[in-house]
């Protein structure tokens, strides 16, 4: 049977025009796409696909599917692989760069302003943290509902969400996503896909091998290497590679892993590290940004680029990687199989980060659970933009203060 390729549509008139283009495009959605990863999708299917018809709707689904397989941010990681397929490596680099670099010069400007200021007891803060707690309750409401629709996937999250929460280490998370990987591929190995045609990926499968590599190659030797008493800047890209490298399902997923790696070693205070990852609720663009916040608060300028860098390379080097071997793996029933058991053991970490650090920090009274429904309210009822509610909350948690 002959191969059906699908190619990118529209085909620019030169690659210095397909990478303006490319540009252009990221950087209206990196000023403007509020709501998080789910949201982000929909934003990038209007302006790529329904407007300017760069692609066809199945290789778009295909390439969210990949993603969504693939730790790491699932939106940055669709418009790279969009770049890719429109301007080649250098176009997947130009979409992340536009999409990416408006949220970190806000979020990197926001931890400078808050340099100075005793932030800990503020009312303000103490609102964005109740934030947190109501943005993270309806991503597991909106994640739960596609991904755990049964008893078999409803108790993998479960069992993911109680382990996570006893066994506190840093490979806990890597090792349940894998036991749930095994027992997705036991269960529904055998559940029919449809065909699907070929991508058609301008990157070649020795770039691809070459990634690949070097994405397991760091995720091995930086730990090691930081055992050696490397200077802090290489440890400082060891943590958030590891963060960005053990992401599954999302951004708000990477709240644990990275609460994990700068808390305890007193890189950043718990107070001002809600602080950011409310403040990062307010801004467009991929949550995992709020690693330009960290970065700041640690080492300025220089620590935002290194953290920024490393939480963001694993996932530039996973899609470069694994593009060329898609459209054979996305046909393979043991493949979905196990992303079906991945997928539900990631909606069981984001329950419990909800609970450990969000809920324990963040509801200590009557009045901050009346605050957080009321949040809650305003995003899933009431369909808010986050920027709202952030704002909301903010003020909410002020007058909270004041009683």
């Amino acid at each position: 049977m002959e191969k059906r390729d699908i190619a990118v549509r529209n085909e620019p008139k030169s690659k210095l025009h397909a990478l303006l283009e490319v540009l252009a495009v990221s950087t209206k959605l990196g000023l403007t796409s509020f709501g998080g990863p789910i949201a982000h999708l929909g934003y990038f299917h209007e302006e790529y696909i329904r407007r300017r018809k760069w692609m066809d709707e199945r290789s778009y689904a295909d390439l969210v599917a990949l993603c969504q397989f693939l730790p790491g941010p699932a939106s940055s990681q669709v418009g790279i692989g969009i770049g890719i397929m429109r301007a080649g490596l250098l176009g997947g680099l130009t979409a992340w760069l536009g999409f990416t670099l408006p949220s970190v010069i806000a979020l990197v400007l926001f931890a400078f302003l808050l340099q100075g200021f005793d932030i800990g007891h503020a009312g303000w803060i103490h609102g964005l943290k109740i934030v947190a707690v109501a943005i993270v309750a309806q991503a597991i409401v909106g994640m739960g509902q596609k991904l755990t629709p049964d008893r078999n996937r409803a108790t993998i999250a479960i069992l993911a969400a109680s382990a996570t929460l006893l066994w506190q280490t840093a490979f806990s998370q890597v090792l349940l996503i894998v036991l749930a990987g095994i027992v997705g591929l036991m269960l529904y190995r055998k559940t029919a896909i449809p065909e699907a045609p070929n991508l058609s990926i301008p990157i070649s499968r020795s770039l691809a091998v070459l990634c690949l590599s070097l994405f397991f190659g760091l995720l091995i030797v930086l730990p090691l290497l930081r055992q050696l008493g490397v200077p802090d800047g290489l440890v400082l890209f060891d943590s958030f590679y590891r963060a960005g490298s053990l992401v599954f399902g999302g951004g708000h997923v990477v709240l644990p892993l990275l609460e994990r790696e700068v808390v305890p070693t007193g890189w950043i205070g718990k107070a001002d590290f809600l602080a950011g990852y409310g403040a990062a609720q307010a801004v467009p663009g991929p949550l995992f940004t709020f690693a330009g916040y960290l970065g700041a608060r640690i080492s300025g300028v220089k620590g935002a680029v290194i953290a920024t860098a490393a939480i963001f390379l694993p996932a530039l080097l996973l899609i470069v990687g694994v593009l060329p071997f898609w459209n054979s793996l996305r046909k393979s029933p043991k493949v979905q199989g196990a992303l079906i058991g991945i997928n539900a053991a990631v909606v069981g970490i984001l329950l419990a980060a909800l609970y450990n650090p969000l809920w324990i920090t963040a509801i200590l009274a009557p009045a901050d659970f009346a605050l957080a429904s009321i949040l809650f309210l305003m995003l899933v009822f009431w369909k808010l933009p986050p920027w709202v509610v952030v704002i909301a909350g903010a003020i909410g948690g002020t007058l909270i203060g004041l009683v």
